[in-house]
């Protein structure tokens, strides 16, 4: 099939963008895009790609913008439950650290997880994913991570591995045993450590082969105050390093622990939250091929002032990424779309800058940048039909969903065809 008569065609080529390179959209004016079998043969003008292949099968864009599907490089989709009623402390007053410390927090959701059969973790996920893709979600990263014990972990990602073969949108895996202290480890996080090190890590490798044929999961671990220090996630990244699993970092949420600088001296995929990184932890970002991946949802949904350095990551010649992290605690949030309005206002990026951080950058933070992210010859067939003329609506709007038509591999999944 051409799409054709698009305002807009931006195809974000070229791969990952660094620094003061973020933003190229590639854009082409009244442009077309051409797809076979799954996978995308041609980009280029409407007149030329109608000339070229006349006989092809064709849709009017209708002067709307199209573009790359939206990577969603970082998501806790997988829980059981809701935490409404913290939401109303932290209106109250608490702060989400001292709900945490109470009991609350991730462990509330833990026990509820603990608590729910694959089927429940299923159906649950299960509707936020379908809700991310109408929303223009055709790619996203998946983390267990309300376990923190070996059979609720493994359920998650099963789970998960289940998801990716019965919806549409690809799903990448992410193990976050390491995502709090468990109660049954209170007090004791060099004990927990010493556990996911020394046998939960050395488990999974040996798990899941027997799952799936897929690349291991990456291993994520959550450095901060009241989760593993500094010392304590270098010695869970390493562990997961010896048995062949990639890694990222959940870093500077709240405090300055220097886990950006371990991630980059690691070689982590990523980098993620970053709203109080230094700047040494910036400059050693900026000299690796780590993603920093900003979470503005979450700033958002707990009512901080403060957000990731989006300007500072970019002058260091960074590479920086946005994701919704969805979770039921502080970032219940679906759309991408949203995630680039807050990044627009809150982190100053420009609608073009937000685009880019939200497919190629984000695609880059989770190893999918060859497959997806841009809409180039050979990568896989994920576009959007946005409801707009100018991809400059995308951060200046928000509250609504402007995604027309959803395509995943060559098929309409929302959207008709004409």
């Amino acid at each position: 099939m051409i799409i054709h008569s698009a305002s807009q065609v931006l195809t974000l080529a070229g791969g990952p963008q660094r620094g003061k390179r973020l933003g190229e959209l590639g854009l082409i004016q009244d442009g077309a895009v051409l797809f076979r079998e799954g996978s995308i043969l041609e980009v280029g003008s409407s007149e030329k790609l109608l000339k070229k292949y006349p006989d092809e099968e064709k849709m009017n864009a209708r002067g709307r913008v199209v573009m790359p599907g939206f990577v969603d490089p970082h998501t806790h989709v997988v829980w059981a439950g809701d935490r409404s009623g913290e939401f109303e402390e932290r209106l109250a007053g608490k702060s989400y650290l001292e709900i945490l410390e109470a009991g609350g927090g991730i462990i509330s959701t833990v026990r509820a997880t603990r608590g729910a059969n694959l089927e429940d973790l299923k159906d649950q996920a299960r509707g936020r994913i379908r809700t991310m893709l109408k929303h223009g979600t055709t790619t996203l990263e998946a983390k267990s991570g309300y376990g923190l014990n070996q059979i609720t972990e493994q359920t998650s990602l099963q789970a998960l591995l289940e998801l990716d073969q019965e919806e549409v949108p690809d799903i990448v895996f992410t193990y976050l045993g390491a995502h709090a202290i468990p109660p049954e480890y209170a007090g004791n996080p060099s004990g927990f450590a010493d556990l996911l090190s020394g046998e939960l890590i050395p488990a999974l490798a040996d798990w899941w082969p027997t799952m799936t044929d897929k690349p291991l999961p990456y291993v994520d671990v959550f450095c901060e105050r009241g989760a593993f220090d500094l010392s304590q996630s270098r010695q869970i990244l390493e562990a997961a390093i010896e048995y062949g699993f990639p890694t990222k970092i959940h870093a500077d949420e709240f405090e300055n622990l220097g886990g950006a600088s371990l991630a980059a001296e690691l070689g982590s995929a990523s980098a993620d939250h970053l709203v109080v990184t230094s700047i040494d932890d910036i400059e050693a970002l900026g000299k690796s091929d780590t993603v920093a991946v900003a979470l503005p949802c979450t700033p958002f949904g707990l009512a901080e002032p403060e957000y990731t350095p989006a300007k500072a990551i970019l002058e260091a010649d960074g590479l920086l990424a946005i994701a919704t992290d969805i979770n039921p605690g502080t970032a219940w949030c679906e759309s991408m779309q949203f995630a680039a309005a807050l990044a627009c206002r809150y982190m100053k990026l420009t609608p073009n800058q937000a685009i880019a951080a939200a497919t190629i950058n984000a695609a880059a933070a989770i190893g999918m940048d060859g497959i997806v992210g841009s809409l180039e010859p050979g990568k896989q067939a994920d576009l959007l039909i946005m409801d707009i003329p100018d991809y400059r609506h995308i951060g200046y709007r928000f509250g609504t969903n402007l995604v027309g038509s959803v395509v995943k591999k060559g098929q309409f999944y929302l959207g008709e065809e004409d």
